[in-house]
This record gives structure tokens, sequence and C-alpha cells, in this order.
């Protein structure tokens, strides 16, 4: 299961390689929007997960505030998503195409109402992996692509690679962004936290303790 800014255009460029269906010389060169037009990114429904109990089920998790700021870094800064966006640029809302950190997360759910791409990629990560983790067979990080690589090596005898997609040449960092915008994030991301806390530790409660303390 692919989630948004979770290397999921790296994992599906690997399977494309993979892929009987593809032409092998073709998937090795295969670009962003073509192994989304050929692998498109579903939310989890349970009946579609079940029929596949005999596969091999896997998916790949980001920390979520990580996750978060690389879509500012990524798809508002890098690719300048927003000012493609119809609704801003028809005068039907009025919003900044090139905000800052601080003025897209406080105002991100006008944002998600507005672009359907940063809604996309802003979704929680439950609703690409369900709630379940024991549904699947692994769960990696992002920081594990060798690993998962190695695994699919070894399910399908070839040597897989996943390939590195979609960097951005910024590196956003929580302490960055304004005391205001930290908290509106805080309380934006406290479900998500709870739900992917096997695997990600929750920075907002380690810089609660430490103000605390």
């Amino acid at each position: 299961m692919a989630v948004p800014k979770a290397a999921c255009s790296s994992v599906k460029a690997a399977l494309a390689a993979l892929d009987p269906l593809q032409a092998h010389d073709l998937a090795e060169t295969l670009g962003q929007k073509q192994v989304h037009a050929i692998y498109p990114t579903m939310r989890f429904r349970r009946h579609r997960w079940d029929f596949l109990e005999n596969h091999y089920r896997f998916t790949v998790v980001r920390d979520p505030l990580k996750r978060l700021l690389a879509v500012y870094t990524n798809r508002v800064e890098g690719l300048g998503i927003l000012s493609h966006c119809r609704k801003i640029r028809r005068g039907r809302v009025h919003l900044p195409t090139e905000p800052d950190p601080d003025y897209f997360f406080q105002n991100l759910s006008a944002y998600i109402a507005t672009s359907s791409d940063i809604k996309h990629h802003t979704l929680p990560t439950a609703l690409f992996t369900g709630t379940d983790w024991s549904a699947y067979n692994s769960v990696f990080r992002t920081n594990e692509m060798a690993d998962l690589g190695a695994e699919l090596s070894a399910h399908t005898g070839r040597d897989v690679v996943i390939p590195h997609f979609n960097s951005s040449d910024r590196h956003l960092h929580l302490g960055d962004l304004s005391v205001q915008t930290q908290r509106v994030l805080r309380v934006l991301l406290e479900d998500e936290y709870t739900h992917i806390a096997p695997f990600f530790d929750n920075p907002f409660e380690r810089r609660h303790v430490h103000a605390v303390a």
C-alpha cells in the first residue's frame, strides 16, 4: 500500500522494473508521472486487502511531521504546484501561490480545500495503510529502503534497488517554524502519531516534556 510522500514514487518505480506486464527496458526509465499512472495510489479498503491474503503485503511509512514538511518543500516550494491551482488562478480563492511555511501550515485547511494535490499528499497515513499493522508482512520506514530492496530481492530472485525520487533541495525542520505554527501542527498530527507510534516517536511530546522539565 503506497502512502503519498513516503517514498511512494521510488517504490512504484522499483516494482515497475519487476512487473512482467511492463517492458523491462522501459520500466527502468519510467518517470514519476508514468509510475503513478500505472500504479495509482489507492486508499485502504479491507475487502480488497483480504482478497490478497496470499500475497506479500508491505507498506512504507514516514515520520508524519517530516512527511508534512516535505509537502511544502517538494510540492509547494519545489514544484510550485499552487501556481497551477485553477481555483486560485481564476480568483475564486484568494490564497498566495508562494506562501512561506508558516502561512502555509497555519492555513493548511484552506489549501486542502482549494488544491486536490495538497489534499492528496496531506491525507493521514491511516487512510492508505488501514489501522491494523498486523495485516502486513512488513512495514518499512523511509530510511529502510535498502532493507525493502533486499526483501523484494529475496521474494523475486531479482536484484532490486529502490531509486530515489522527489528529493527536495531544501530541508525544513520544526525549529524553522514559528511557535504558533508548531502548535497548529501538534494538534493536526496528534492522531497520526498515535496511529504510527510503533514506528515513530511524537516529537511534540518530547519538546513538551523538555519544556516542563
